[in-house]
């Protein structure tokens, strides 16, 4: 996979977004939980002791200040407490580590077979609903806690929110991934392929094979690289001419939306095809050209829930900085540069 953009000058960018991202006053909720992922990728792949200083001083302000209860939303904060907590032993991480853990193995709301329900408050506000963001905000999260931890219990409960997602939400017949599942109702309600929920989706599943060792030993692991094979491929046929996704994937007049283009990039990058790269290159040139000088991620659409038609998803507004933006953008970018370090691609 061979990519002109040399790594120094992606790292420059990386900079200017971590920056730009530490300035924003994110609070401890979703936007945060994946702004702060995404400068933990960036510590992780460059070494950069300022992005991990300025996360710790954050977070104990924040710890300080006191913290809210727990969601499914607020659980994406686990994700820079794991690269904290890897990195100082500092048992206070930890503690709030197992507290998030707890809550998803024996409080949060499940239905079916043992799935997670989607929950942004302490309400039931989404009854029996699968969402394809959870995979972000709280699948990802425990499996990345079970290897943390060494607890094989966590490891099957992720593989199985994953294994379960998949069959809820990707589409067999397109391999699209639908934003929501009401089991109450047996449907996807407005049948959208929404295409930061396909990120969320892709960006994980290419996650699990580079987190867990000998991840090829658990059956589900199986499901979710062909789920993702089978997604991605559907995916690359509808990019648009300057690199973006639209935010409805199967809608030729969308809008082309930047977190989800990062996502779904990275997961192309992770996935390692040689026949992605095109695709790649298109989209890492639609991502930069969406960066500002002062590293704020543009086009990005705000919050949303599993709207009622298409009509919903086109008028949310994408004039703003949001975190899921940074943190996505952060994501392909590490993987870039990640991928530059292994050595087994050339780039710049």
């Amino acid at each position: 996979m061979k990519l002109t953009i040399a790594n120094a000058d992606l790292k420059q960018v990386v900079g200017c977004v971590a920056d730009y991202t530490f300035g924003m006053d994110l609070t401890w909720d979703w936007p945060c939980g994946v702004a702060y992922y995404g400068i933990s990728r960036a510590f992780e792949v460059t070494g950069e002791q300022a992005y991990l200083e300025r996360m710790i001083e954050w977070c104990d302000e924040y710890i300080e200040a006191g913290l809210p209860g727990w969601t499914v939303n607020t659980c994406s904060m686990g994700h820079m407490l794991l690269t904290l907590y890897e990195q100082t032993k500092d048992q206070r991480y930890l503690d709030i580590i197992m507290s998030k853990v707890d809550y998803l193995e024996n409080n949060a709301l499940r239905f079916g077979d043992g799935v997670l329900q989607h929950t942004v408050s302490a309400k039931n506000d989404f009854p029996e609903q699968c969402w394809a963001d959870t995979l972000f905000m709280a699948g990802y999260f425990l499996l990345r806690a079970g290897v943390v931890l060494g607890e094989k219990q966590l490891i099957d409960d992720a593989l199985h929110q994953f294994y379960w997602h998949i069959n809820y939400l990707q589409d067999e017949n397109t391999s699209l991934w639908y934003h929501g599942y009401n089991h109450l109702n047996k449907d996807h309600m407005s049948g959208m392929y929404w295409a930061r929920a396909n990120a969320w989706a892709a960006y994980t599943m290419s996650r699990v094979g580079h987190v867990l060792p000998q991840a090829y030993l658990y059956p589900p692991f199986m499901h979710i690289i062909s789920s993702l094979r089978d997604q991605l491929a559907a995916i690359k046929k509808l990019q648009k001419d300057d690199g973006l996704w639209g935010t409805v994937l199967d809608y030729p007049e969308a809008y082309g939306e930047v977190s989800a283009t990062a996502g779904i990039a990275a997961a192309m990058v992770m996935q390692n095809n040689p026949l992605h790269a095109k695709h790649v290159k298109r989209a890492l040139k639609g991502v930069l050209a969406n960066i500002s000088e002062r590293g704020r991620v543009l086009n990005v659409s705000g919050g949303t829930a599993v709207m009622n038609d298409i009509r919903g998803y086109l008028e949310v507004d994408k004039k703003w900085a949001q975190g899921w933006g940074q943190g996505l953008a952060l994501a392909l970018l590490s993987a870039v540069i990640e991928m530059n370090n292994t050595g087994e691609q050339d780039i710049g």
